[in-house]
């Protein structure tokens, strides 16, 4: 079975929580960077969880971008299995963008 470098970008547009990677069955994704960067000039902060079926985990919460800053989220990969759900969620709308860059196997 093949390895694929990918990528997802996602302008966070809501308040509400924002599916930004969804495993697919049979996959394993060993997620590489999480890159968050504001471009409204004001600053946000905002929250990144995984979800798998009911459950809820914290990867960090209220985690501030400066004004037209960027933050790396990672410092070490993240294994994501089969179901998981990588969601973020702005406190304002229309402040941020994330690249998430993952290994998918």
């Amino acid at each position: 079975m093949a390895h694929a470098y990918k990528n997802t970008k996602t302008d966070l547009t809501t308040t509400n929580a924002t599916d930004i990677l969804t495993v697919p069955a049979t996959k394993t994704e060993i997620v590489k960077s999480v890159l968050v960067s504001d471009d409204s000039g004001s600053g946000d902060t905002f929250d990144l969880t995984i979800v798998n079926g009911s459950d809820t985990f914290n990867i960090c919460n209220n985690k501030s971008v400066s004004a037209n800053g960027t933050v790396e989220v990672l410092t070490n990969p993240l294994v994501l299995t089969t179901s998981d759900i990588l969601k973020a969620t702005a406190t304002t709308a229309n402040r941020l963008h994330i690249v998430v860059s993952y290994l998918e196997v």
